[in-house]
């Protein structure tokens, strides 16, 4: 068991509260550090697939989730340009959400304080030390802070990453991607659409509460900052998918200040531990956001690494075990997520010959879409843990 153990979490988004709340109801003694000035998240959508319910559920926090996230009913793939649709993927086997990050991470963040874990906030680290000696954070204003077990689940530019492995280079993909969140029609169907073009796609669904979320994905040779903190004209946004049916316009044309964030692909780490400290979510594994599994892979590495420190004696065991389990799993994920990116922008025959196809098992075999992702959606790390 983890009971007296003092585990400090670096970062406060979906991965950091996540294991939080997960030690901390095994009995660890856990702080949290975040950056910010609150707990708080951009303003954007996620879909949440049934292993990652699952985790939610063995932390407590099914009906509290449940409650400010919709159930989503199918995965609908379109042509972009003409409004037809390609393929439809019914999600009724399963429980999958659609949610606004900010109320997941209110969930997130209700269930981390209820189990009794210290926020501190204000807490921007700028180096992480690691070496034969616990763990040394650096603030901002030049101070030292010694840890006993660190977890870094501080995101795409993670600072213990980097004590780890050394600066990463990212490869930019030449996409870029826009995100908005606009009211949503009075009788929106609990459905994501994913529009299709050569060279770009938007993806669309609802998110509960009167609102619906976009993001628009395009093909471009210029660099963008791979930030979330971006923004930029929408009418740079409208006049990228100005080819696309009627439908998306009218969305666009109610967008006013979308962020605008470019797409790396990064490198699996390759050291996931050491020295006391340990990595997970974004800052072990980063995803490009095409199998929508970016937070649920948080949540699931969460659950893996509080049980593997709570079963084994010795936190290298633990490390390693949790590492051992997630490592090939999330590599998969990684590579499918690449692999969709290329698939939904075809064009020319081989996009003929795709949307061909994908008509023809949707209408002769509607399950069979859906099916290639159970290895996905099927998994359970909870292992039938209540909640």
């Amino acid at each position: 068991m983890l009971v007296g153990h003092k585990i400090t979490v670096l970062g406060a988004g979906v991965a950091g509260l996540a294991v939080a709340r997960a030690l901390a109801l095994r009995g660890a003694e856990v702080t949290v550090l975040e950056r910010s000035d609150a707990i708080r998240e951009v303003g954007a959508g996620v879909q949440i697939s049934p292993n990652g319910v699952r985790v939610l559920r063995a932390l407590g926090l099914g009906d509290a989730f449940a409650a400010v996230a919709p159930r989503a009913g199918a995965v609908e793939l379109i042509n972009g340009e003409t409004g037809v649709r390609v393929a439809r993927m019914d999600l009724a086997r399963g429980e999958y959400r659609f949610v606004h990050r900010a109320e997941l991470i209110g969930v997130l963040g209700e269930g981390a304080r209820a189990a009794g874990i210290q926020l501190r906030l204000l807490q921007q680290i700028d180096k992480v030390t690691l070496g034969h000696h616990p763990p040394r954070l650096t603030t901002h204003q030049g101070d030292e802070i010694e840890t006993g077990l660190l977890i870094g689940a501080d995101g795409l530019h993670s600072k213990v990453r980097e004590a780890l492995n050394g600066r990463a280079m990212p490869f930019f993909t030449h996409l870029a991607a826009w995100r908005a969140v606009i009211a949503a029609e009075a009788d929106a169907a609990p459905v994501a659409q994913v529009f299709m073009a050569p060279g770009r796609h938007l993806v669309s669904y609802p998110l509960g509460q009167g609102l619906r979320n976009i993001v628009a994905i395009e093909e471009r040779r210029r660099w963008v900052e791979e930030s979330w903190a971006l923004t930029d004209d929408a009418a740079n946004l409208r006049n990228a998918f100005s080819g696309f049916c009627p439908q998306v316009q009218r969305w666009l044309e109610r967008v006013e200040t979308p962020g605008l964030w470019g797409l790396f692909r990064h490198p699996v780490a390759a050291r996931w531990h050491g020295h006391g400290a340990v990595i997970l979510g974004d800052a072990a594994h980063p995803t490009l956001p095409f199998l929508a599994q970016g937070a649920v892979m948080a949540m699931e590495d969460a659950w893996v690494l509080a049980e593997c420190l709570a079963r084994h004696d010795t936190t290298g065991a633990g490390f390693a075990a949790y590492k051992a389990a997630r490592v090939p799993r999330c590599a998969r994920i990684v590579e499918a997520a690449n692999a969709n990116a290329r698939n939904y922008h075809l064009g020319g025959l081989r996009r003929a010959l795709a949307h061909a196809g994908l008509r023809a098992v949707s209408a002769l075999a509607p399950g069979a879409l859906l099916s290639r992702f159970d290895w996905v959606h099927g998994h359970d790390v909870t292992e039938g843990a209540g909640g």
